[in-house]
């Protein structure tokens, strides 16, 4: 019989130096704080400022986007802790002893990813619902428009928010496993949500329509955008799966690496 431990046996050793490692509390406390934080400081400012704005600013308003417009910070923090379940190993060294006692490297991945998964699709979905609650809250005290998880359209928008922020995380992971440094690999992920979005403006308006519904940012507004679809965005389904695959290609460009570097 072989002595190599089991997807059990690794993705409960993945999970006890998860919770075990001050910078994962740091990170899920920054997720949380960014998230609600905003949802509350935004939401006050708006109900307080609604007299000011002009008829049609009050028709356009969205009263699910702007509850949820800490989801924008918090997928830095996220990609940053997927980053981190892979980079801080290389970084300290433990990543041979790592490799050492699990010699099966896809099974070491999918143990990290499943760690990860599961921790941020629960914190997120609980993050995003008590953002959305409380906002939604704020508006209702100041007789403004408000949302409610009772609108299946509200509740996906809220419950996508989630998801968009848990597979983020695994694209954290995939890009750490690619470039195996902390700092370059938060410099890329950065480059991919926030620099490429600001020099696709540049583009001509034809190019614009075309490229920029494929970046990641954008999906993740289809995703969560409870309104209604746009000719120049994909549907919310059509960009969860966009980005479904490219969290898929990621992961699996750099658990090939994996297999075939020395640690």
């Amino acid at each position: 019989m072989s002595d190599a431990p089991t997807l059990w046996d690794t993705t409960r050793s993945e999970f006890l130096k998860f919770r075990t490692v001050r910078a994962t509390f740091i990170g899920l406390a920054t997720l949380i704080l960014l998230t609600i934080g905003l949802a509350v400081l935004i939401t006050v400012v708006i109900r307080t400022n609604w007299n000011q704005r002009s008829p049609v600013e009050r028709l356009a308003f969205d009263p699910v986007a702007t509850s949820l417009v800490g989801v924008f910070f918090a997928q830095f923090a996220v990609g940053v802790m997927g980053a981190r379940a892979i980079t801080s190993e290389y970084a300290s060294g433990a990543i041979r002893t790592t490799l050492a006692a699990v010699p099966r490297r896809v099974r070491l991945v999918i143990s990290k990813a499943i760690v990860l998964l599961v921790t941020f699709f629960v914190v997120s979905e609980v993050v995003v619902v008590v953002a959305f609650s409380v906002g939604q809250a704020i508006y209702r005290g100041g007789h403004l428009p408000s949302g409610t998880l009772s609108n299946s359209t509200d509740l996906r928008a809220v419950v996508m928010a989630g998801v968009y922020l848990t597979m983020l995380t695994l694209v954290g992971l995939g890009l750490g496993l690619i470039l195996r440094t902390t700092s370059v690999t938060i410099s890329i992920y950065v480059t991919l949500l926030l620099i490429i979005p600001i020099i696709v403006n540049f583009l001509p308006s034809n190019w614009q329509s075309h490229v920029s519904k494929f970046l990641p940012s954008n999906l993740g507004q289809a995703m969560t955008s409870p309104s209604a679809f746009s000719p120049n965005s994909f549907s919310w389904t059509s960009a969860t799966l966009v980005l479904a695959l490219y969290t898929l290609a990621i992961v699996g460009v750099g658990t090939f690496l994996l297999t075939r570097r020395d640690a």
